[in-house]
């Protein structure tokens, strides 16, 4: 059987992948495009169109913009219309001058309430609301990394499993094929029948992890379906046929660490969460002053049906109002002591996502780098043992060697093979990783700020990123 050809190291695969815009250009929004496959560019997009976790993400911006429009209505005056008919009578022993009387009311007209926003508690309250709007946005497009990263994990998984059935299966016809040749220098004499059962346990043993391969792949399959929004077969007519691994570039450029705040949703939306707790606080602070109202009413209200549109109908009225809690039992204190308590943990949560988005960064470039080396050094031992297993086999048909040498040489060369498919596949997985580490894939769809807008609107990177930023510029990133 004949091994693909090795994959040379270079001296771009196994140079060092970094923070770098000079050794390769920055990654781009479509990093899928890198692959050159077409059925993974496809699938891509059709997960973006109709994956279900991203329309529950898009419903979830519906809804914090909605909450924007609740919270900021109290800004403006809140006017109720009111129309009302009573008919009464007095009562003949009560108290009024008129036992028995009976009359009519008819009244209506428009009751008005504007509260003053003084000391900014609704300015905050909507702060807060845009503010969670952001982190909702930002959270459908950490939602959109996720999902194209396992689009792009589970179809170079699943094109994996294909390659390593496809060499289990030739591996088969070679050992029957070396069975075949055993049972006949049996049948003269020239083998033992323990060489015909070594040789009948290893196609058995090869043949049987090709039930749990394809156990693998079409499960692989049914996730594909599932991330598209589809049954999990829908895509059987188009993965059946046999493709390659994908295989990226062996350089990738991914910016400098500082793009990375900037890049990366799940750090954009932990920064807007902050931002929403903070303005909280201002909203709980407000309960401590004093609340400004001017209501009024206008309207007609009259005794008689005949004069209800008169002049003299009119009624009006209108005049401030203030509140001040002055008892409250420590309620309006403890709530502020609540608010900030939720503020300064988000704050720790931004500053650990944030260490975290660098650990994922840098994990991913070794693993990259690495990978690479080790699929190297494994497509030359492929070619060092399929050499080994054709000399086994042609000094074994001369009866120059003993079977047993025949038998490690192929199960060698079987283990290669399939190691090596399966380095192709992490190196594949670690790009993937890497792009999605880099926050990459969400600007094809959604419309990017620029970064002087972001500077201006976001907060500033915590102590602890300037501290990484400031070490990451003194020496060069693997």
């Amino acid at each position: 059987m004949e091994a693909a050809a090795p994959v040379e190291p270079t001296a771009e695969s196994t140079a060092v992948v970094g923070f770098s815009t000079t050794a390769a250009e920055p990654v781009e929004g479509a990093w899928w495009t890198t692959f050159d496959d077409a059925l993974l560019t496809s699938l891509i997009s059709r997960a973006a169109a109709s994956n279900l976790s991203l329309k529950q993400a898009a419903a979830r911006i519906r809804q914090a913009r909605a909450l924007r429009g609740i919270v900021g209505a109290p800004l403006w005056p809140n006017v109720d219309a009111a129309a009302a008919y009573t008919r009464q009578r007095y009562s003949d022993s009560g108290p009024s001058a008129t036992p028995g009387q009976q009359s009519d009311l008819y009244q209506a007209g428009f009751d008005a309430n504007w509260e003053i926003d003084v000391f900014g508690g609704i300015r905050r309250s909507i702060e807060a609301a845009e503010a969670t709007i952001s982190a909702a946005e930002d959270d459908r497009r950490a939602v959109l990394v996720s999902l194209l990263g396992e689009v792009g994990g589970n179809y170079v998984d699943y094109r994996s499993l294909q390659q390593r059935i496809s060499l289990t299966v030739a591996n088969v016809e070679v050992q029957r094929a070396t069975l075949a040749l055993t049972r006949k220098l049996f049948a003269a004499g020239l083998a033992t029948e323990l060489d015909v059962t070594r040789a009948e346990s290893q196609v058995a043993t090869t043949e049987s992890s090709i039930p749990l391969f394809e156990q693998q792949a079409r499960q692989a399959m049914h996730r594909l379906g599932v991330l598209l929004g589809q049954p999990p077969m829908a895509l059987r007519s188009e993965l059946d046929p046999i493709g390659a691994i994908p295989e990226g570039p062996a350089l990738v450029g991914v910016g400098v660490p500082s793009d990375l705040l900037l890049r990366r949703p799940d750090i954009r939306r932990s920064e807007r969460q902050l931002a929403a707790a903070t303005a909280e606080i201002g909203v709980a602070v407000r309960d401590l002053y004093p609340r400004v109202f001017i209501t009024g009413l206008a309207g007609l209200s009259s005794v008689h049906a005949g004069d209800f549109f008169d002049w003299g109908s009119r009624v009006a009225a209108i005049g401030p109002s203030i509140t001040w809690p002055v008892f409250d039992a420590g309620r309006i204190r403890a709530n502020i002591a609540l608010q900030t308590a939720q503020q300064e943990e988000l704050l720790a949560a931004y500053e650990g996502i944030i260490l975290q988005a660098f650990q994922e960064v840098e994990d991913a470039l070794v693993a990259y780098a690495q990978e690479q080396v080790r699929r190297d050094d494994l497509a030359r031992a492929v070619l060092a043992n399929q050499r080994a297993t054709d000399l086994a086999q042609q000094l074994y048909a001369q009866g120059l060697t003993d079977f047993l040498s025949v038998l490690d040489a192929e199960r060698s060369l079987f283990l290669s093979q399939d190691a090596l498919a399966q380095s192709q596949r992490n190196v594949a997985l670690n790009l993937v990783a890497l792009y999605k580490a880099v926050g990459g894939g969400w600007e094809v769809e959604e419309q990017v700020r620029s970064y002087d807008s972001l500077n201006t609107s976001r907060a500033k990177p915590s102590a602890v990123a300037a501290a990484w930023l400031a070490e990451s510029g003194t020496q060069e990133r693997r």
